[in-house]
């Protein structure tokens, strides 16, 4: 239960590359990608998780070796926020940047096929942002989490 099968520091190196790893696999898959969960995205969580166990634990099962690979991504959780804190262009590199999607009523084509937005996609976001035609819309921006804002044009009394 608390006999390593590999040093511990291994279990540390394994770690910090699956980590690195994914979330460079993660960032490269899109905005849309992370905000919305899909059935078939969450399968794809799953399996990811599964797959990346063993090259992080090296087949060793033991309650010390989890504990250290948990230790370890949390750590490297905590110290990337800190990192992106401290470092905006870091965070700008991880997380990404807000992009305009909708602008005064026109549409950024290019964006959506970027980001694989359908247009089902996008008129549920409007309705979600309390419009029903694009020429209502001011601004929508498509997050770094993969969210759309909306911002509705003022009407004048």
């Amino acid at each position: 239960m608390l006999v390593l099968s590999v040093p511990w520091w291994e279990f540390v190196l394994r770690g910090v590359v699956v980590y690195l790893f994914l979330l460079v696999f993660l960032r490269l898959t899109g905005k849309r990608q992370t905000a919305q969960y899909a059935p078939f995205d969450l399968i794809l969580l799953l399996i990811l998780s599964n797959a990346v166990q063993n090259a992080m634990n090296a087949g060793d099962n033991s309650l010390l070796g989890g504990l250290i690979l948990a230790t370890t991504l949390i750590v490297c959780h905590m110290l990337l926020s800190r990192l992106s804190f401290h470092f905006p262009r870091l965070g700008r590199l991880i997380d990404g940047e807000a992009q305009v999607l909708i602008d005064r009523g026109q549409v950024n084509r290019p964006l959506m096929r970027q980001e694989l937005i359908t247009h089902d996609d996008l008129t549920a976001a409007l309705r979600a942002g309390g419009c029903l035609a694009l020429h209502e819309v001011e601004r929508a921006t498509l997050e770094t989490d993969g969210h759309i804002t909306i911002v509705l044009r003022r009407t004048v009394p």
